[in-house]
């Protein structure tokens, strides 16, 4: 026979909690969803980073977006003579120049 104090306990020591309280309980709820929080945000952050189109070198710059080459993106051609003029790789007559045949006049600026 069995000793129903002992079914008892025997039952209870299944359902017991193992000492956590309402607190615990609160403070797993909380990690748990912290946790999942941090994965998807995780999880963006990634997608975003991988999804983001390639840019090519230093050519890309705030204020323009997007591919060089197409219409209405990327530094403009006068961009890219200011900076070459900019990092010393010309000389200001011949910025002058380059940019006076860039804007259609042909002839270079007379020095002055």
């Amino acid at each position: 026979m069995s000793d129903p104090a002992t079914a008892e306990e025997a039952m209870m020591m299944y359902w017991d909690d193992h000492g956590m309280n309402g607190w615990g309980t609160g403070f797993m709820a909380l990690a748990m969803l912290l946790f999942l929080v941090l994965l998807v945000v995780g999880a963006v952050a990634l997608v975003r980073y991988l999804g983001r189109p390639a840019q090519a070198g230093h050519t890309a710059q705030a204020g323009h977006p997007g591919r060089p080459g197409e219409p209405g993106h990327g530094p403009t051609p006068e961009d890219l003579l200011a900076e070459r003029l900019a990092r010393g790789e010309i000389e200001p007559d011949e910025y002058r120049s380059r940019l006076a045949t860039l804007r259609g006049s042909g002839a270079p600026p007379a020095a002055g």
